[in-house]
């Protein structure tokens, strides 16, 4: 049973003054009304039918009616294996019960609201056949690497530990699978989602998927390990290669060093050394570091001092081993590889929340992350919900319904989301069904003739 995160702040319901509303309040009164007015239930439908929304021969018109969606009510009420036929019934629905979260699921063989239907007749009909292959990646995973936050709080020194997640897997995904249609969504609080939407993405099995979530792992051991990373054969992947020269390495050296202080205390240090495996080396730093605390090096610097001096200690000198030499590799690994969801990636029945969702304990949205611009995304200034309803509220009433989204700081976010992700999407969606449409007819004509 998976763990329903209702997240309620048990704040009144007034939805009278939004002026006075606590800054990024939550509450159903603030939720209908963006269901109401803001909610881009257009786009997620487009995005979600894959082009069987239209008129081509070619369309499975049962095709969005077989997805999964699942509502978190208020009060915890949780209902699995919802579904809707169109936009409108999207629409609807979400007004009607005003959900507190919204997940999506799978496609479906059958629809899955009538899935007690079809498991009478003893064949296993209800299976899942499409899903996007998704990443979930969470900051408090990273917990043991970050000193000025934890479990689910999250700050701009801790954040571009997310922002070169995205870094690393994004150019992965689109260079090594050859994926196109990569959508990144920020969870609301403390995380990010990934969706990999192109066709073959969505229809792969639960042992390919695996196989790429397995790419993907580096990070491996627990808390009482000191090697929480194994880096091994004789060369890098050529993945970790680039992945250490392009985005780890410069961020560990110029941001993470210092940011999170990781030489500042024996503490702190001390945890770096535990992943040296020669004592010689370990003593000898430890006596330097102990000795020089209030040496002539400056605070602002003495982690990159002291990063320098440990490098130099593992890299210098005939008597190092490849080992030693990799240490350093595996440091840097250690503290900036992302860390995913192993599970969510693996199984096509995972749920995931929808892009454009309030999270119920910060009240801001779920908005769109640029792959492409992921460092200028400032967790701290996404659209709350209360933001969002004082900015209708100052458009006056009466306002064309369609603007009005633009009218609020979410324009910014459906528009990204519509010309960078859904327009290329639906194009080739289109011209993947074309092809097809056109190979079956090529195939019958063949067999006619024959």
């Amino acid at each position: 049973m998976m763990e329903v995160d209702n997240g309620r702040d048990d704040m009144s319901i007034d939805g009278q003054s939004l002026g006075n509303g606590v800054p990024g309040g939550f509450n159903a009164s603030y939720l209908k009304l963006y269901y109401g007015k803001l909610f881009p239930y257009a786009d997620i439908f487009k995005w979600l039918s894959y082009g069987n929304d239209g008129k081509h021969p070619a369309c499975d018109k049962s095709y969005f009616g077989r997805r999964e969606f699942s509502f978190t009510l208020d009060n915890d009420i949780y209902l699995r294996f919802q579904s809707v036929n169109n936009e409108f019934e999207l629409e609807n629905t979400i007004k009607e019960k005003c959900p507190f979260k919204i997940d999506i699921g799978p496609v479906y063989s059958v629809d899955p609201a009538k899935r007690h239907a079809y498991s009478q007749s003893g064949d296993n009909v209800f299976t899942p056949v499409e899903r996007e292959l998704i990443f979930d990646i969470d900051i408090s995973d990273y917990d043991n690497v970050r000193y000025c936050c934890s479990g689910a709080d999250v700050c701009l020194d801790c954040w571009p530990l997310m922002t070169v997640a995205i870094k690393v897997i994004d150019a992965s995904l689109r260079d090594d699978f050859g994926f196109n249609h990569i959508l990144w969504v920020f969870s609301g609080r403390r995380g990010v989602h990934c969706w990999v939407c192109d066709g073959k993405a969505r229809r792969l099995t639960n042992e390919q998927r695996a196989a790429i979530a397995d790419y993907f792992r580096v990070y491996k051991g627990n808390e009482n390990s000191n090697k929480r990373v194994s880096l091994t054969g004789p060369v890098l992947h050529p993945f970790l290669v680039r992945s250490y020269t392009e985005v780890l390495k410069d961020f560990f050296e110029t941001k993470l060093l210092s940011s999170q202080n990781l030489f500042s205390t024996e503490e702190r240090y001390g945890k770096i050394l535990e992943m040296i495996p020669d004592e010689s080396v370990t003593s000898e730093l430890q006596g330097k570091w102990q000795n020089n605390k209030r040496s002539s090096i400056s605070k602002e610097d003495i982690n990159l001092v002291r990063w320098e001096q440990l490098k130099h200690s593992l890299q210098s000198g005939q008597k190092k081993a490849q080992g030693l030499r990799r240490c350093v590799e595996e440091i840097v690994f250690s503290f900036t590889y992302p860390r995913i969801d192993m599970e969510v990636s693996k199984h096509m029945n995972h749920l995931l929340k929808a892009p454009f969702c309030i999270h119920p304990k910060t009240g801001r949205v779920c908005v769109p992350i640029d792959p492409k611009h992921c460092e200028e995304f400032d967790p701290t200034v996404v659209p709350t919900l209360s933001q969002l309803l004082e900015e209708l509220n100052m458009g006056g009433v009466g306002a064309d319904d369609d603007k009005e989204c633009d009218r609020t700081s979410l324009g910014k976010s459906l528009s990204f989301f519509r010309s960078s992700f859904l327009r290329p999407l639906l194009k080739s969606c289109k011209e993947e069904m074309e092809s097809l449409h056109n190979a079956k007819l090529q195939q019958s004509k063949n067999s006619l003739s024959w």
